[in-house]
């Protein structure tokens, strides 16, 4: 049958006068009459069978065997001899309308318009769909390319079975359908090509039953055609289905247009061997290379054997009829074997060299389209690494920069440069590729030669943005340099002029506190030596602030955006400025206090002379007249009386000399007002003086009473002046520190001397007696209370009773305040303790009664 050879395209349509007009008296006509059903049927599945058998299989029913969609794509790839897309073997019903849809995208990629015709209906078991789509594989693959005398298709294959039919009698095919009823058209058309297998004479046009079924069984067994209509259908159907007729006589043609057909065939090969169009891809050229060898193995093997056959039935058509004196057999102008012969040739010259043609352009397809592929890979990773450098270099970022981050831009962009000249082999190997494609005309040489020529463009002016961008980096570094070293100098110089401001800030403003003449002028010259500085400070300063002035200069002169602040210190010019500004103000302020200080130390040196003058003629006065009552208190020769006036004749110039002491009081209150603390013009303060008057006061009203007290025991105890001589200088002889006191160990040193045989009980005894309130001392007072206990020869409680009435001024009762006034300190706590209150005749609060004292006391002892 009919074999499609690879690499010929058909573009046929069919037009809308031509079968689609038919189609739709079909789909009428298939409504009124189910007879053309059956005859298309039968006719349709025995020439898919004709096919499919040649790939081992066949149908049955032909509306349920095709809706898998997989024998329907078997049918298509054995008719066609091309590769359908690999067929989905799922058996959902999706799977099955894939493969449907697989099978009518093919047919429509023949040209061929499917009418009404979908993947559900074939799916489905759409008998009248399925129908219609075989009928349009039959139209497109076996009558689309007959072609007689300027016709085709129908037509012509009309018009060959006229020209063949035309020298037998009783035989006028007009149409495909009541033309065939007798079948002396098919016998007709097996004897004008192959007379040796029918005798056309002994026909009967009145047996067309037998007719038909004579040709259909030679057609079967001679000429391979399988039997496609029953002969009572074609008989006794008034108008027999056209479809299936055309379907079954194109098998003739098919048979018996051999020489044509393979001319034909021939024709349509040498152009597609001859054409030396490159494809582009690599892919389509070993599409090609598959066609060939398809062509080698599939399509050239049987047409040799057709060309073999045809040689071989001319030669034996000739022979039986010579030996039946029949005319030998002429076929028409250009059919003949030496055409086929000629046209076999010119096949053989095209076909030379065309696998090696196919060779060497798919070598070079493969080399192509590596290069292409390594173009496209190395130009993505070039383009993607260059992606957005040209905005980088591009930025002024430096302009805004720090000295720091300058230099990291530095370093950043000279690891940049190192990467740029890294990328300069790629570059380079781009170039060389594209040059390399130019060379072998690859097809998208355009593209590559444009995207070659942007990469180069890109890194020409990269290098330029990266030289250009280093010079700006170098410059601005050169620039920070400096403003970094003024900054620096600035910093250097700022810090110490500017703690030597505070310093001289904080001394200017220093609350100095001076005592001395000394001291201030001191200050003064230290001021002076200060101000003194000040013009070499300006200079500094003016120094100072040129350098910050240079940097701002080379910022406005470079155009350079960034903080004019030093990173190096926290002083800013304007602090310096209002520093200066201040010790300038403060110098002529603390000249003003100085001198107002200096003035009134000079008035506080005034009064520490005036004091100091007063002060070192008190001082020696007091301590004299100290000396002097010391000296008449321990005076062991004249009368108590005489010591005594001579006692009053020092209280009496002791009161008198109060006024200068109230002098000097004035005069200290002066200094303490003027806050001076110190006098180095004497040795003597207001406390020394203080004191030592209230010691004089204390000691002269002290000693006046001790004389009383020892005139008032003299007389009470009948001691006579001699014994009162003797008791003074045996205590003056004992007090070793001549304070006025013994401690217990003179004591007891002194009651030795004086023969007492002293056990520890009874040195405890007399000492409560002359100390009873426990100070560890023993006054004059209470020694001579003791001495004369132990030596008067009658002391009685009445003489003790008489002294105490002298000393209450003769009250029946004392008081507190009169025994610390008359007696020594010890003796007067000690009657205080243990005299009893007095509530006798006139008692008043505080009254001590005496007399009970002296007599328990006396009552308790031997005295």
């Amino acid at each position: 049958m009919n074999q499609i050879e690879p690499g010929v395209q058909y573009n046929y349509v069919y037009e809308d006068d031509e079968y689609m007009i038919q189609e739709e008296e079909w789909d009428r006509d298939l409504l009124l009459d189910p007879a053309w059903e059956k005859q298309q049927r039968k006719t349709f599945t025995a020439w898919c069978n004709s096919h499919l058998r040649k790939a081992g299989t066949q149908i049955e029913n032909i509306e349920e065997d095709f809706r898998n969609g997989l024998k329907l794509m078997l049918l298509l790839e054995v008719i066609s001899g091309e590769r359908l897309p690999k067929p989905d073997r799922g058996k959902m019903r999706f799977h099955k309308i894939a493969n449907v849809n697989k099978a009518l995208d093919y047919i429509a990629s023949k040209g061929v318009k499917l009418v009404s015709i979908g993947a559900e209906e074939i799916v489905d078991g759409n008998v009248k769909m399925t129908l219609g789509m075989i009928w349009t594989i039959i139209l497109r693959f076996a009558i689309q390319d007959i072609s007689v005398e300027e016709t085709s298709a129908k037509e012509g294959l009309l018009l060959w079975c006229q020209r063949k039919t035309a020298p037998y009698r009783n035989v006028n095919i007009q149409n495909f359908h009541t033309s065939w009823k007798d079948g002396l058209g098919l016998c007709a058309l097996i004897h004008r090509h192959r007379p040796d297998l029918i005798d056309y004479s002994k026909l009967n046009k009145d047996d067309p039953i037998g007719n038909i079924n004579l040709a259909m069984e030679i057609a079967e067994k001679h000429l391979d055609i399988p039997k496609m209509l029953d002969a009572e259908d074609l008989v006794y159907t008034a108008r027999p289905d056209e479809r299936a007729i055309m379907t079954y006589v194109s098998c003739y043609y098919h048979a018996f247009a051999g020489a044509q057909k393979l001319l034909e065939w021939i024709r349509r090969t040498i152009p597609w061997l001859e054409n030396r169009t490159p494809e582009k891809a690599m892919h389509a050229m070993q599409q090609k290379l598959e066609d060939f060898r398809d062509y080698r193995r599939k399509h050239k093997p049987p047409k040799v054997q057709e060309k073999c056959q045809l040689e071989i039935n001319f030669n034996t058509l000739q022979t039986k009829l010579r030996i039946s004196n029949r005319p030998a057999f002429m076929p028409s102008e250009g059919k003949m074997v030496s055409d086929i012969a000629g046209a076999w040739q010119r096949l053989e010259q095209a076909e030379k060299g065309y696998e090696e043609w196919l060779l060497n352009e798919i070598r070079r397809l493969e080399r192509v389209e590596h290069l292409a592929e390594k173009f496209k890979q190395k130009a993505s990773t070039h383009e993607t690494w260059a992606y957005g450098k040209e905005q980088i270099l591009l930025q002024k970022d430096y302009e805004s920069a720090t000295l720091t981050e300058v230099r990291a831009m530095l370093r950043k962009h000279e690891a940049f440069e190192s990467d740029l000249a890294a990328h300069q082999d790629r570059v380079e190997q781009i170039a060389a590729i594209a040059q390399e494609l130019n060379e072998l005309d690859y097809h998208d040489a355009v593209n590559v030669n444009d995207r070659c020529q942007k990469i180069c463009d890109q890194w020409d002016r990269l290098g330029t943005l990266t030289q250009k961008r280093r010079e700006a980096l170098e410059r601005t570094e050169k620039l920070l340099e400096t403003i970094d070293q003024l900054h620096l100098e600035f910093a250097k110089r700022a810090a110490p002029f500017n703690n030597w401001m505070e310093g001289a800030m904080e001394d200017l403003q220093d609350m100095f506190i001076v005592h001395s003449i000394e001291e201030i002028q001191s200050l003064i010259t230290a001021h002076e030596q200060f101000k003194a500085t000040l013009p070499e400070a300006d200079g500094e300063r003016q120094s100072i602030m040129a350098i910050q002035n240079e940097v701002e200069k080379v910022i406005q002169s470079y155009s350079i955006r960034i903080s004019s602040s030093n990173p190096y210190s926290t002083v800013t010019v304007d602090e310096l400025r209002a520093k200066w500004d201040k010790v300038k103000q403060l110098v002529p302020i603390r000249d003003q206090s100085l001198q107002e200080e200096l003035a009134r130390q000079h008035a506080n040196e005034r009064l520490r002379r005036q004091f100091a003058a007063q002060a070192n003629a008190i001082g020696p006065w007091i301590q004299n007249k100290m000396e002097e009552i010391a000296r008449s208190s321990i005076q062991i020769t004249g009368a108590l009386e005489d010591q005594m006036n001579q006692l009053k004749q020092y209280e009496h110039n002791i009161i008198n000399y109060k006024n200068n002491i109230d002098k000097l009081e004035g005069d200290h209150q002066l200094i303490q007002e003027a806050l001076v603390f110190d006098n180095k013009h004497t040795n003597y303060t207001m406390e020394h003086i203080r004191v030592g008057w209230e010691v004089l006061l204390t000691t002269i009203a002290r000693t006046i009473n001790e004389v009383e007290t020892q005139i008032l025991t003299r007389d009470a105890k009948g001691i006579t002046q001699e014994q009162m001589n003797e008791f003074r200088a045996s205590f003056n002889h004992f007090d070793r520190r001549k304070n006025g006191l013994m401690d217990h160990e003179d004591f007891r040193a002194c009651l030795i001397s004086m023969g007492y045989d002293l056990g520890e009980a009874e040195f405890a005894r007399i000492m409560t007696l002359v100390d009873p309130n426990g100070q560890g001392t023993v006054t004059f007072q209470s020694f001579i209370d003791f001495m004369t206990r132990e030596t008067a020869d009658t002391d009685t409680a009445e003489q003790v009773i008489a002294s105490f009435r002298i000393l209450a001024s003769d009250k029946p009762y004392i008081l507190a305040e009169e025994l610390r006034r008359e007696l020594p300190p010890d003796q007067a706590q000690y009657c205080i303790k243990r005299m009893p209150a007095y509530s006798g005749p006139g008692s008043v609060p505080g009254a001590l009664d005496y007399t009970a004292f002296s007599s328990a006391l006396y009552g308790e002892s031997d005295l």
